[in-house]
Formats: structure tokens, sequence, C-alpha cells
């Protein structure tokens, strides 16, 4: 499929590596357009339907993060490129599909490349499907410990958990909510086998309770009770393979 993109770096030397590369190795990738900074990447994005934007970080009069602020929701895929590896950190957590570093490896490159290929195809499935898990819904129990002792739960009917600190609540489909001294680890590792995604480092969802997904940075999910989850981008691949 093919990738309408746009650079956003302000210097013209980087800019013409990187479409040489493109150009050369990357063929479904579209460029639409170049910014030298922030401003003009902001009217290009907003006058195009982009799938992947390559985001210099250090710009004159603002950087690649003051961009991202400045959009909020996006529909398109983040590759920063950047000479400077510090900042690795600060775009995983403005949740980029991707992290390259100058000078720009082309085998990195391809996988950048093909990694967003991946989640933009699956996102485009899932708008001519309807979200259907892979797994059905399955009749087992988990026991989770209490001030008393411990309580068994039907896992059908844990609608998502999310982590706080050390403790997790559970949220159930009778709109109660449980609180467990458990991390979502533990979660994760006891039910992941049973249909339920983690899809951000504070939500462990039951796939079957989800009813829609939207695309953004990471995206976010609908439940079926009415909550919208974030999802990470780094955890975008997995959740979408739940839905074919």
């Amino acid at each position: 499929m093919q990738l309408k993109t746009i650079i956003v770096e302000d210097e013209q030397t980087s800019r013409e590596i990187l479409k040489n590369y493109l150009a050369k190795y990357c063929p479904t990738v579209k460029i639409v357009g170049e910014a030298q900074n922030i401003d003009e990447a902001l009217v290009l994005i907003r006058n195009n339907d982009l799938d992947l934007v390559f985001l210099d970080v250090e710009m004159p009069y603002g950087s690649g993060f003051d961009l991202l602020e400045k959009l909020g929701s996006t529909n398109f895929e983040v590759v920063f490129v950047t000479a400077y590896d510090q900042y690795a950190i600060d775009a995983l957590n403005k949740h980029a599909s991707y992290y390259l570093l100058k000078p720009i490896s082309i085998d990195e490159l391809i996988k950048a490349v093909d990694y967003v290929t991946e989640i933009k195809a699956r996102e485009n499935d899932l708008q001519h499907s309807v979200l259907v898990p892979k797994i059905n819904p399955v009749n087992q129990k988990i026991t989770i410990p209490t001030q008393s002792g411990f309580e068994v739960l039907q896992m059908n009917d844990i609608v998502y958990c999310k982590a706080d600190d050390n403790y997790t609540e559970l949220y159930l489909n009778n709109n109660k909510i449980k609180l467990v001294s458990k991390t979502l680890k533990y979660f994760e590792d006891a039910l992941k086998e049973n249909g339920f995604a983690r899809i951000h480092k504070s939500f462990l969802v039951n796939v079957a309770y989800i009813t829609s997904y939207k695309k953004g940075k990471g995206g976010t999910v609908g439940l079926s009770n009415g909550k919208e989850l974030s999802v990470s981008a780094s955890k975008k691949v997995t959740l979408l393979s739940y839905f074919k």
C-alpha cells in the first residue's frame, strides 16, 4: 500500500538524503510535501490526508514535540529523525511509531516504513469489516485476593484492568470496580491467553468488549460500557492483530 508522507526537517541536506533513500529503498512512500519548521508543517498536515510524517526534533522556532502538542489527536504515524539519541524516551512518550538516528541507516529506515505499513494496512482492514475478536469468550475463573481471603471472578466479567501503582482496578460488566493488591503485569500474565490485550502501560482490555477503534498517534478503543481508552503506539500492532 502507498503511504502519503511529508518530511519535516530544517536542514535541506538532510531532507535530500531522506528523499533519495525513500525513493530508492521505499517506493511505497509518496512524499507530498516538505517543511523546514513547524508552521510550514502545520499547513501541510492540515491540507493533506497523511499516513506518515518524518519529523525532526530540533528545529528553529519550535521542536517536533511542539508540533505534536499543537496538533493534538492525529491520524498519521510519526517517525522521529534526529541526531540526538537522548530524545528517544520523549519520542516514545509522544507515541512515535519509530525512532531513527542520523546518519540514517537504510535498514532501519526500511524497518520503520514496513512497521508503519503494517499498522496502516490493519487500520484500513478494520474500516471495511466488523470488529470481531479472533478469540471466543472463555468460561474460566480467576481468583483475586481480598482482606479476608479471596474472591472468584469469571474472566468474562472483567471488561478491563487499570494500573494503580502496585494495585490494579478491575472494571466489571456490572459496573462494579474491584481494587486488587496485584500489579497490572500480574493480570497481564494471567489473562493474556484468554483474550486480554495490553493496549497501554495503564490498560489491559478484554478484547470481547471492544466495540470500536479510532485511529490516532496510538489510537483509542471504545468499550461496550461506554469507556474510551488510549492505545500506545507500541501496542497498536498487537491490538490490531486481534481483528482481521
